[in-house]
């Protein structure tokens, strides 16, 4: 197969020679497999409006071509090779070996095929995909940094895989490679000392955000088809915002965090960045330790931030919201607005429980990490027990008036962020309060939550908690919805 930018050129298949009778119906049965793919796959291309030789870079475009034959694991991990790191500070990636990948295909594309599912090939929705991992998950063989030199050099090269790793492995995901964070994940910009600033792949102007920074390079280069990261604060709302991706924050508690590095306990969600909102279903049972449940009915009510909270936010967002939400008006659902001020404790809360939690783990090692880090953990590690209790109690207080706000509306709609970018060498000493005025009331909710990209910016939607099926299925009808309105190169 040859890759001509972003087409796949799709050879005319070659001449068969006959065979015995026994030979010639297994031959027919394949034929009959490998034409029921191709339906599937065809009725994915025209969904984009694409032809043979224009398969998407999503899950199910390659998904599609994967279980047609048209394509394979090795292809595509050369493909992802090929590409990455592709931003200006080649550091979309912080572990990658290219060999091992292309040898983690080959074991992918041994696991044997056979009927049903998603695809029709009895394989996993993630067989044979190109994905990257957070370099704060554990990959047997490799090191863990964490973002900062000193997890690399002291933690040595990890024993086993992490739970999630071994999980995307054990579903047929082929892993490209451990990406930048900002240090400890400790951040939202993407800046790094230790390994440079992450920039965005096609804007060297601009930063990627953080902490899951090298997630959301990886998805926008083409290195990955989606990204493993995490989201504390918004470490995966924001990247995807500022790089206009989708992205997905699993519920409080989904996953298992065996071999994943914590920050912050109380807020610490499992996630992805993905290009294509109508992948997020696939995405459902990623963190779930058992196959994903349903939740029942769908939803009919969406409750909007009102107009004083967006007081910092730039226009052009602002009118994508008001967008977004004549496109939820016409999937049905019914929206109101809702009174926030009380959101403004959120900060106060979440700041120090954060601190306090993310000092006790890195304890011992705070002079090994940069300044603004460094004053933070030891802001925590000043904070005594009673302080703990008292801001524990706050927190418990905050959730369960959020938890009676879904009661109510069911859906909460907001920016993910009130800026469309970051520039790349600005002062970004304020950024991070005014970026986690938008995320932390999600956060100490503990709630799912999928990053819609806008003409201008993205918003956010979420659920209560356990409702990450039904929220991801909302997400792709929207998906559907705002494809089908877009100008046709948009679609794309």
């Amino acid at each position: 197969m040859i890759w001509a930018g972003s087409r796949v050129l799709v050879p005319a298949a070659k001449g068969r020679a006959g065979g015995n009778n026994s030979h010639t119906r297994t031959q027919h049965g394949a034929r009959l497999a490998r034409s029921k793919n191709l339906l599937l796959l065809t009725s994915v291309l025209a969904a984009y409006n694409l032809s043979m030789a224009d398969i998407p870079w999503t899950i199910r475009g390659l998904r599609s071509a994967l279980a047609a034959g048209i394509e394979s694991p090795s292809a595509l991990a050369n493909r992802a090779i090929a590409l990455s790191g592709r931003n200006p500070g080649r550091n979309t990636y912080l572990w990658l070996d290219a060999a091992w990948t292309l040898s983690d295909a080959a074991r992918v594309e041994a696991m044997p095929r056979s009927t049903g599912g998603a695809f029709g090939d009895g394989r996993s929705p993630f067989w044979g995909l190109p994905v990257s991992v957070k370099d704060c998950f554990d990959l047997a063989g490799a090191p863990t940094s964490c973002g900062v030199h000193f997890y690399r050099e002291s933690h040595g090269t990890a024993a086993r895989d992490s739970w999630l790793v071994e999980r995307i492995r054990t579903a047929g995901a082929v892993i490209t490679g451990k990406t930048h964070l900002h240090p400890l994940a400790y951040g939202i910009t993407g800046e790094n000392p230790d390994f440079g600033d992450c920039l965005q792949p096609f804007d060297p102007t601009a930063l990627t955000g953080g902490s899951s920074s090298g997630a959301a390079a990886s998805v926008q280069e083409g290195s990955a088809v989606f990204a493993i990261g995490t989201d504390t604060g918004g470490s995966i709302r924001v990247p995807a915002a500022l790089c206009r991706l989708a992205g997905y924050r699993a519920s409080l508690g989904r996953g298992d965090w065996r071999g994943g590095a914590h920050l912050a306990e109380s807020f610490d969600t499992m996630g992805c960045l993905f290009r294509d909102l109508e992948d997020a279903p696939l995405l459902a049972s990623l963190f779930a330790p058992e196959e994903a449940a349903q939740t029942g009915a769908g939803f009919t009510r969406l409750a909007v931030v009102d107009d004083p909270f967006l007081h910092d936010c730039e226009p052009g967002i602002v009118a994508s919201l008001h967008d977004c939400i004549r496109e939820f008006e016409a999937l049905g659902l019914h929206s109101s607005r809702i009174d926030t001020g009380w959101w403004a404790d959120s900060m106060e809360i979440f700041a120090p429980i954060q601190a306090w939690e993310a000092a006790r783990l890195h304890a011992g090692h705070f002079d090994r990490f940069e300044p603004a880090i460094r004053q933070r953990l030891k802001w925590g590690a000043r904070i005594d027990a009673a302080e703990a209790a008292e801001l524990r109690q706050r927190h418990h207080s905050f959730r369960s008036r959020m938890d009676e706000l879904f009661a109510e509306h069911e859906l909460v709609l907001l920016p993910a962020a009130p800026v469309q970018r970051l520039d790349a060498g600005a002062d970004h000493s304020g950024t991070r309060a005014r970026l986690l005025r938008y995320t932390t009331p999600f956060s100490l909710a503990g709630v799912p939550a999928v990053t819609v990209p806008c003409a201008a910016g993205a918003m956010q939607l979420a659920a209560a908690r356990g409702f990450d099926e039904t929220l991801l299925q909302l997400a792709a009808q929207l998906g559907t919805r705002m494809k089908l309105n877009a100008p046709p190169t948009a679609a794309r």
